[in-house]
């Protein structure tokens, strides 16, 4: 497999960042390692506390290395090193504060797109696509709900429709009435016809 050969002007700054701030707490965890071994010693209890004072100076080894890697030219495939960045934030027990904040930072910077597609690249993988804005497809258009129109009643035909009078109408008794007195009209005739035949 051919190693693909990326060069310095290719590193994003963030990379270059991680790789030297892992530098620079590596040397400070050795000698902090020391220091706190150094301490412990001279307290007479390094055998209860002899893991806790390692632990920097042995993580500062492996940063070391890890960031000489970063560094060289060309960088050889390498995969972030979250393990490095956790072991970092742990040496706050032991009271460095300065290593703490590096881990979290290294760890931020992990979760770049520019970190992510830089460690992708190097090691042949594919390169993770971060969608922008302008990659989003449109959101759907809401469904339209067809607005209901108001049914009307159908108009009556002309020939259907009554005339009526000018005035007001007339109320339902007045027809009653008047229906009434249409049929007593017919008899008053013929009372008047029989009554005349008789003259």
């Amino acid at each position: 497999m051919t190693v693909p050969y990326v060069s310095n002007d290719e590193k994003p700054t963030l990379v270059m960042t991680i790789a030297i701030l892992t530098l620079i707490n590596g040397i400070v965890n050795i000698f902090w390692g020391l220091a706190a071994t150094a301490t412990v010693v001279s307290t007479l209890v390094l055998a209860c506390l002899a893991g806790f004072t390692l632990l920097p100076t042995i993580l500062g080894v492996f940063e070391i290395v890890y960031a000489a890697k970063l560094l060289a030219e060309p960088v050889e495939p390498l995969r972030p090193s979250q393990p490095i960045a956790v072991f970092e934030m742990l040496c706050v027990l032991t009271g460095n504060v300065f290593s703490m904040i590096v881990g979290i930072l290294s760890l931020v910077f992990y979760n770049d797109p520019q970190v992510k597609e830089f460690f992708a690249h190097l090691n042949g993988l594919p390169v993770p696509v971060s969608p922008g804005p302008e990659t989003h497809p449109a959101p759907p258009a809401a469904p339209r709900t067809p607005t209901r129109q108001p049914v009307k009643s159908p108009a009556k035909p002309a020939a259907a429709r009554k005339p009526q009078a000018s005035g007001s109408k007339k109320p339902p008794e007045h027809k009653a009435s008047s229906k009434a007195s249409e049929l007593k009209a017919p008899k008053t005739k013929g009372t008047r016809k029989s009554g005349s035949s008789s003259s």
